[in-house]
């Protein structure tokens, strides 16, 4: 039996988590969950954001499943997300965007994963002010960072049968920052010989991404495009309510839903669980259970293929409990 620590995150979170654990528990896995608060729950309650017994739970279970979460604003905190990945080291984040069956969009056959550094860059949130009218930021680019998170696209690319990796950057301008970035990568694609091995700098890299998108397999780049460009790519299938996630190290790995935690419809039975379900299949994948996620994801489409049987925000009448069923039944 394999206990997983479960944060049930705040807004949307409690219904979209029961969902996916109704599905979860369907499948009959061997799994057991440990759930912990953090967020704005968890601060009403403790006055924390991350409470040590949350972050002890992790570290004894190495493996997560986190709903979205609410950092207070106005408040000085830092974003919890933020702080998990500078507390466990997470610094692969892994984001697959994939076009679903019956989801408006404009495009056909996107099948694609952004590989984004996770614990450098901008975010570090290191700032100067120098006077009223200036402030300095700095951008951290390491040689162990980016080599790390550049060989993780590669490996995942070799392990999974992907064929490309285009590493994204802005060495014409930060020859020195993401200069670093792209040394690193054109030195590690050389003992890659079968997968192709391209980069563009970002602007150009997003305006390929809105003209042509299925030219791209795996993408790779530092925190800040990762950021940026993830959330792209969601707009590509349909949204951030479609879009899974995982962040992890070699020790650690925490799944996630990237979207918010959209309080304003917290309680009415609408949220859209999918990226959450979606995340736990890759958590899934993690743990060795890659039949069972398969058996879900096909649910899941099995599902799409009616699209009344799917919530309202993308096109469907069903409500978050009647869609969980229906993707339990195809199961």
């Amino acid at each position: 039996m394999k206990t997983i620590t479960l944060f049930e995150g705040d807004g949307i979170g409690p219904e979209i988590t029961s969902s996916v654990i109704q599905i979860l528990e369907a499948c009959k896995l061997p799994l057991q969950f440990e759930k912990y608060d953090i967020g704005q729950t968890a601060y009403e309650k403790c006055g924390e954001l991350i409470p040590n017994e949350s972050i002890e739970s992790i570290k004894r279970n190495k493996v997560a499943l986190k709903a979205p979460v609410t950092t207070p604003i106005g408040k000085g905190f830092r974003s919890v997300n933020v702080q998990l990945r500078m507390i466990f080291d997470l610094y692969a984040n892994v984001r697959p965007a994939k076009l679903l069956p019956n989801i408006k969009s404009r495009y056909e056959n996107i099948d694609l994963i952004v590989f984004r550094e996770n614990t450098e860059d901008l975010y570090i949130g290191e700032e100067t002010v120098i006077s009223p009218d200036e402030v300095h930021a700095i951008k951290k680019i390491t040689r162990k960072s980016s080599e790390r998170i550049i060989r993780s696209a590669f490996e995942y690319a070799a392990d999974h049968h992907r064929n490309k990796v285009t590493c994204v950057h802005k060495a014409n301008i930060l020859k020195k920052s993401d200069g670093l970035f792209l040394e690193i990568f054109n030195q590690i694609k050389e003992e890659y010989p079968q997968i192709e091995a391209n980069d563009l700098i970002v602007d150009n890299a997003c305006m390929q991404l809105v003209m042509k998108p299925e030219q791209f397999d795996i993408l790779v780049m530092p925190n800040l495009y990762g950021d940026i460009l993830s959330d792209l790519t969601s707009g590509l299938i349909g949204g951030l309510g479609l879009l899974p996630s995982a962040q992890w190290n070699d020790e650690y790995a925490v799944f996630e839903a990237v979207h918010g935690s959209a309080p304003d419809i917290a309680g009415k039975n609408i949220a859209n669980p999918t990226a959450l379900l979606l995340s736990a299949c890759m958590m899934l994948d993690y743990l060795g259970f890659q039949t069972e996620a398969t058996q879900i994801r096909n649910a899941i489409n099995k599902t799409l293929e009616n699209i009344d049987q799917c919530t309202k925000d993308i096109g469907g009448k069903s409500s978050t409990t009647d869609y969980t069923q229906a993707i339990i039944n195809n199961l």
